[in-house]
C-alpha cells in the first residue's frame, strides 16, 4: 500500500510539471525581446491629450524607443481593431462591446473625450513599421478563435519584431497548432481572487499556468503584484523561461520589474514625461 501511495504521489508530481511545462526551443528567437520595456497600451497620457491604445500613444512610444504593448479585438464585421476593454463604457462612454459593432460605427467613437478614434490594427502596424517590438494581446471574450486567424492573416505580411499573448489559453494553442514559429506567451494573474464571471476551475487553471499543456508558451506574462508564484519561479529560475511583468506604474514597481524579471510592461504618469 505504501508503495502504491508513493507511486501515485510521484505520478501526480510528474503530471503537474508536465502540465506547466513551456516550450524551451525558442530561447534564441526570444533573446532580442529580453530587457525590453513595453509601453502599456502605448506611451499614453490623457492629461496631455494622448489616450491609451491610440495612434498618438504609439507614436510617442516609438519616439522614446519603447516597445509597445497593445490589445486587439475583432469587430462584428470581421475587422481587427486596437482597444483594451471588454466594452466601450470607460473609454468611449457607450455600453456596447467591440464585438457587437461594425467598424464604421466604432470609428465614430472618440477615445477619452479626445478627437482620437479606435485604430485599425493594420494602421498601427503601418505606423510602427518594425521600429520597435510589439507585444500583442489577443482579446477573446467568447469561444470563437476567429481573431487568431485574422491576426495571423495580417501579421504574416508584417516584417517587424512581435510576440502574441493572451489570457485565453486556447488562443495561444491556436498559434501553437497553426503557426508554431510565432513567439507566444501566457498572460496570467491571481484570477481566482478577482471574482470573474467565469468558471472557477478555468481561472484556477490559468492562474497556476496549468493550461501550458495546451499552449506551450515561449514566455510568461504575469501581474507583478501577484508574484511570487511557485509556477512562475520554477519556470524562470529552473527552466530559465523569460517572464514579463505588468503593469508597472510606480518607480518602485519599475525598479523591481527590472531587477527580477526579463521584460517590463509599464505606464508612466505625466509627471515622468
Amino acid at each position: 500500500m505504501r508503495l502504491l501511495i508513493t507511486g501515485i504521489i510521484v505520478f501526480l508530481i510528474l503530471f503537474y510539471f508536465y502540465l506547466i511545462w513551456p516550450r524551451l526551443s525558442r530561447k534564441r528567437q526570444i533573446r532580442p525581446f529580453l530587457h525590453t520595456m513595453f509601453a502599456h497600451r502605448g506611451y499614453h497620457c490623457i492629461e496631455k491629450g494622448i489616450p491609451e491604445n491610440s495612434i498618438p500613444s504609439f507614436r510617442a512610444a516609438i519616439s522614446h524607443g519603447y516597445g509597445i504593448e497593445l490589445d486587439v479585438h475583432l469587430t462584428s464585421d470581421g475587422k481587427l481593431v486596437v482597444f483594451h476593454d471588454d466594452d466601450l463604457s470607460r473609454i468611449c462612454g457607450r455600453p456596447e462591446t467591440i464585438e457587437s459593432l461594425p467598424l464604421k460605427e466604432l470609428q465614430s467613437c472618440r477615445l477619452q473625450n479626445t478627437n482620437e478614434t479606435i485604430p485599425l490594427f493594420t494602421d498601427v502596424l503601418s505606423l510602427v513599421g518594425g521600429q520597435v517590438p510589439l507585444l500583442i494581446e489577443l482579446k477573446i471574450p467568447k469561444s470563437s478563435l476567429g481573431i487568431c486567424e485574422k491576426t495571423w492573416e495580417i501579421l504574416k505580411n508584417y516584417n517587424g519584431p512581435y510576440m502574441v499573448q493572451s489570457f485565453n489559453t486556447l488562443g495561444i494553442w491556436w498559434f501553437r497548432r497553426h503557426v508554431p514559429h510565432v513567439l507566444r506567451g501566457q498572460l496570467s494573474s491571481n484570477l481566482t481572487a478577482d471574482h470573474l464571471p467565469k468558471p472557477w476551475i478555468l481561472t484556477f487553471v490559468v492562474k497556476h499556468l496549468l493550461g501550458n499543456v495546451l499552449g506551450r508558451p515561449d514566455f510568461i506574462s504575469y501581474k507583478l503584484a501577484d508574484l511570487p508564484m511557485f509556477e512562475v519561479w520554477f519556470l524562470k529560475h529552473i527552466l530559465h523561461l523569460p517572464v514579463a511583468v505588468w503593469t508597472l506604474r510606480t518607480p518602485d514597481a519599475l525598479k523591481k520589474g527590472k531587477r527580477h524579471y526579463d521584460m517590463q510592461i509599464f505606464e508612466k504618469k505625466n509627471t515622468y514625461y
